[in-house]
Formats: C-alpha cells, structure tokens, sequence
C-alpha cells in the first residue's frame, strides 16, 4: 500500500481548510462547544509560549501557570463570570511573577495573561446571541484577510521592512496592503448584517487589523529573542498554533476591551451589531 507524500503547501492548505472549519462549526454552535475552542487556543498557546520561554523560567512558575489557566478555563466553561476569569487570571499572573521573580517570574506571568484573556475575551464576544456569533465571524475575517493579504502582497511587492528588530521579512507593503485588506473585509461583512453599532466599522477594522499585525510581531520578537523558528509542530505544515492565531488572540483583546469599555463586559458584541 503506497501513501501520497504532501508537499508543504499541500499540507498547510488542507490544515488551514480543516481548522476554519472546526473554527466556523463551533462558532455557530456557541456555547460550551465555543468554549472548548476557546479553552484548546489558550491550553495550546500557553503550551507553545512555555516550550518557548523555558530558559526563563522555572518548574515552579512553569507548575504555577498551568494551574492558574486550567482554574480559569474551568470558571470560564462552567460559569463564564466575568470578574471571576479576569481576577483570577490577573491574580495567577501576579503570584507566578512575585514568586518566580524578575526573568524566571515575568516571562511565565506574562504567557498566563497572553494565553488566558484572548480566551475570554473570545468567549464574552462570542456570548449566547446572534450578535455574538457575528461579532466573532467578523473578527475572523477582518484577521483573517489581513494575514493573507499580508503575506502575499509583502511578498509580491517587497520593498522597505516593517520592524527588521522584530521580524525580518515583514514589509511596509505587506502591512499596508493587510490593513487595506482588512478593512475592506470588516466592512463587506458588515454591509450583509446590517450593523447598528456607535463606532464605525471601517475604524474598528482598522484597529484590529493593526493590533492583529502587531501581535504577529510581538509574537515573531519572541520566537527570536529565544532562537525558535516554529512556536511548536502541533499543526501540519503550519508550525505551532500561535504562527496561526497570534493576531487573532491580540485582535480578540482589544475588541472585548473596546466593548466592555464602551458598551458593557457581558454583552461587548454590541459595540459591532
């Protein structure tokens, strides 16, 4: 019995077609099941961001900061009581950072909050209603388009880097041609659900087609500064599940920040719809 090899790209596409799936389905069912998904991004996260920042930090900061997710991820899939998630969240971060002190305590600390509040932040977006599933679908497309169009524009044109300190293939041209994308995304999906929110959507698309790119850099200084090229092997032809959700996990902060601020913590979807 022969097996057909896959190239890279094969492999990458078929992942990426299996995982918007996954991501999509579960979307639409909401509830426990987007809880899940939500919870399996921050477990993967933090796995990746610990297999990363080993060199800082320690068994016992390490030991730490999974207890303090997994006690988060189950308030947020029993309850998913707002200040519950956020204070424990910020408290565990706080007792790996004052027990683990300086490097050894803030790098795992730091991973907690990155890994848990997108999760939450996720999840509160997504809500119980209709105007959280469209909330998030819109969020995935104005990330999503951002990083295709990022890539393939940057790579078509070149031309001046972004941030070379930070990542060294990332253009000006790639950025801009993402944000453009991005927008342009936001308010094509939004022109088909008729949105009704107080902020304009071009410039919540804008927002969170810049934080996006800047969580892909942030995440790439990271991935340098400790000598990684793949945050992880978890996802065939893709590396590891921060390559993939890096700008969405940022983006999915700061639109939950924006909606709590501006609209209320248990229903931030309504800034959009």
């Amino acid at each position: 019995m022969t097996f057909i090899e896959l190239s890279n790209l094969q492999k990458r596409i078929l992942s990426a077609i299996v995982l918007i799936a996954i991501a999509i389905a579960l979307t639409w069912i909401g509830g426990f099941a987007f809880g899940i998904l939500a919870s399996a991004i921050g477990l993967s996260v933090s796995y990746e961001w610990q297999l990363i920042t080993a060199a800082r930090s320690t068994p016992l900061t390490r030991g730490l900061a999974w207890a303090s997710l997994i006690l988060v991820l189950g308030v947020l899939l029993l309850t998913q009581h707002v200040l519950l998630m956020i204070g424990l969240l910020f408290a565990g971060a706080a007792l790996v950072a004052v027990l683990g002190g300086r490097e050894s305590g803030y790098w795992p600390a730091f991973g907690l909050i990155y890994s848990g509040f997108p999760s939450i932040a996720l999840t509160l977006l997504r809500g119980d209603t209709g105007d959280g599933f469209a909330a998030i679908l819109f969020l995935f497309a104005v990330v999503w388009a951002t990083d295709i169009f990022a890539y393939f524009n940057g790579r078509a044109l070149g031309g001046p880097k972004l941030a070379p300190r930070f990542s060294p293939n990332k253009t000006w041209s790639g950025a801009l041609g993402g944000a453009a994308a991005g927008v342009a995304a936001g308010v094509i999906f939004a022109a088909f659900i008729a949105p009704a929110g107080g902020v304009p959507i071009p410039m919540i698309a804008l927002l969170l087609s810049i934080i996006a790119q800047i969580g892909d850099l942030g995440e790439s200084w990271v991935k340098r500064k400790f000598g990684v090229k793949d945050s992880s092997h978890l996802i065939p032809g893709h590396g590891g599940v921060m390559d993939r959700v890096d700008g969405l996990v940022a983006a999915a902060a700061l639109l939950y920040v924006i909606g709590a601020i501006l609209v209320t913590p248990e229903a931030p979807y309504d800034i959009l719809f």
